[in-house]
């Protein structure tokens, strides 16, 4: 067995990495300064060919929407990884670059933009079948070795997880198919939020934001960015954070250090 290791995983829907580039600080600036072993980023809204990222010391892993300008997902990694999976096997959003998932070694690392339910939850049966597919995705990976599972999953998972649960119960993001208790203790079944397992009553601790109201500056937002461990990786876990400083996107990065 490869000797472990402590590693620092990183996860940031960037919400469109051309336009995060172009900021100060920029996603090269920001992503060297975060110095992650591994950095997961969502919502890159990008194809082939349209940006060339400089990024030394990082191995580059793209899934890329067949539809322009939307969703897509890349993992930048030190090490090279032993096979990448990018589909789950489901026609309702497989070609929408929603996943890469890397083989190590010790883990593999799972990287994902689960669908939006929408509002008045007009794409909640994509959203559902999804979610179905992923579960059962990341149940195999985890007969095989141990999970590390991140990105946007946009749920909160209770009430402690967004500013306002009563305006927004029903809503996208936080229904009663896709949050609480069925999404905690049914749907990944065998797989562990980390950051709550950390931080059981932390309030007021969110990694999304509307653009709208002044909300990131009133701290009016949701936690909906994750990672999640299989139960094997528990004990391995030495900390989970939410980089709320770190601008640049509607989202903000959120961290793991593991031993793997």
């Amino acid at each position: 067995m490869a000797d472990r290791r402590e590693l620092r995983l990183v996860s940031w829907n960037v919400n469109g990495l051309r336009a995060v580039l172009k900021k100060e600080p920029g996603f090269v600036e920001i992503a060297e300064g975060l110095g992650a072993d591994v950095i997961a980023v969502q919502e890159t809204k990008l194809q082939d060919g349209q940006v060339k990222l400089d990024l030394p010391g990082y191995v580059q892993t793209w899934s890329y929407a067949e539809r322009r300008g939307y969703s897509g997902t890349a993992v930048f990694s030190r090490e090279k990884p032993l096979q990448v999976v990018r589909r789950i096997d489901c026609p309702a959003a497989d070609d929408e670059g929603r996943m890469c998932a890397l083989e190590f070694p010790t883990y593999w690392f799972v990287c994902a933009y689960v669908p939006n339910a929408q509002p008045e939850l007009k794409r909640i049966e994509t959203r559902l079948a999804w979610d179905e597919g992923f579960r059962g995705f990341l149940t195999g990976l985890a007969k095989e070795k141990t999970v590390v599972a991140c990105g946007d999953f946009n749920v909160a998972h209770e009430e402690i997880d967004l500013r306002n649960p009563s305006a927004n119960r029903g809503n996208a993001g936080f229904s009663d198919e896709e949050a609480g208790e069925l999404w905690q203790a049914s749907r990944w079944r065998g797989f562990v939020d980390t950051f709550r397992r950390l931080h059981p009553t932390q309030t007021e601790a969110y990694s999304w934001w509307s653009y709208r109201m002044r909300a990131r500056a009133n701290n009016a937002g949701w936690r909906i960015d994750y990672f999640l461990v299989s139960q094997d990786a528990v004990a391995d876990v030495t900390s989970a954070s939410i980089l709320s400083e770190i601008p640049g996107s509607d989202h903000c990065p959120v961290e793991l250090t593991i031993r793997l």
